[in-house]
């Protein structure tokens, strides 16, 4: 992916990362379930949008400037368009936000899913002794949420319940009050969890329980 100035990390102020970590170590005190919850700042760069947005803008604002300066002139646009199609390129990468109404909210949909697929992998959460772990990833370009469970909780939790986790912190982010939904959906996770994974003597704290940001999750707060 693109680098690009980091919004994941300034998303959540200190007094909310310290709250969903005390909510998340509260939850894992009464069951062996592991959650972790992942913020990045997108779940794609979305290439395609990126120059079709390009093309577009270089085109419209070429035929501005070939109509007002060069007569509708073919020979000026076409030139116009071309190197009108870089800094274009650079404005969609730089706004990010720009590009999202030329992605298709299936293509979104996708996007996220993937990336919280290989945050799942890359945090270890398939490594949890008895596969209870549980992942929160919220991708903030997106405004979208996914909530991805282990095979051992895939038993007795079903992905729509998880569904209906996500959505409610998705609303939340949505609406400005992503902590007060998130801290929510942990609870309600963990409720669950306790139902069907009370904690053991045994039980050991297998994940990082602050937050984890971006590219870089080995960073938490």
């Amino acid at each position: 992916m693109i680098r690009y100035p980091s919004r994941s990390d300034k998303f959540f102020t200190e007094e909310e990362r310290e709250r969903i970590k005390i909510t998340t170590i509260g939850v894992e005190a009464r069951t062996i379930g592991e959650i972790a919850t992942i913020i990045v700042d997108r779940s794609s760069d979305y290439p395609e949008a990126e120059v079709a947005g390009a093309v577009f803008v270089g085109s419209v604002v070429s035929l501005i400037l070939t109509t007002v300066f060069f007569h509708d002139s073919v020979w000026a646009f076409m030139p116009l368009a071309f190197v009108l199609f870089a800094p274009s390129l650079l404005l969609f990468r730089r706004l990010p936000a720009l590009k999202m109404g030329l992605v298709g909210k299936r293509k979104k949909d996708r996007a996220v899913w993937d990336r919280a697929i290989r945050a799942f992998y890359d945090q270890g959460l398939y490594k949890t002794k008895k596969h209870t772990g549980v992942l929160f990833l919220l991708s903030l370009l997106e405004r979208k949420v996914v909530v991805l469970a282990d095979k051992g909780i895939h038993g007795k939790i079903p992905q729509g319940t998880l569904n209906g986790f996500a959505d409610k912190v998705s609303k939340g982010v949505r609406e400005g009050r992503a902590c007060d939904a998130l801290c929510d959906a942990i609870t309600a996770a963990g409720d669950l969890l306790w139902g069907c994974y009370p904690i053991t003597d045994a039980d050991t704290d297998e994940l990082p329980n602050g937050v984890m940001y971006g590219e870089d999750s080995s960073r938490t707060g």
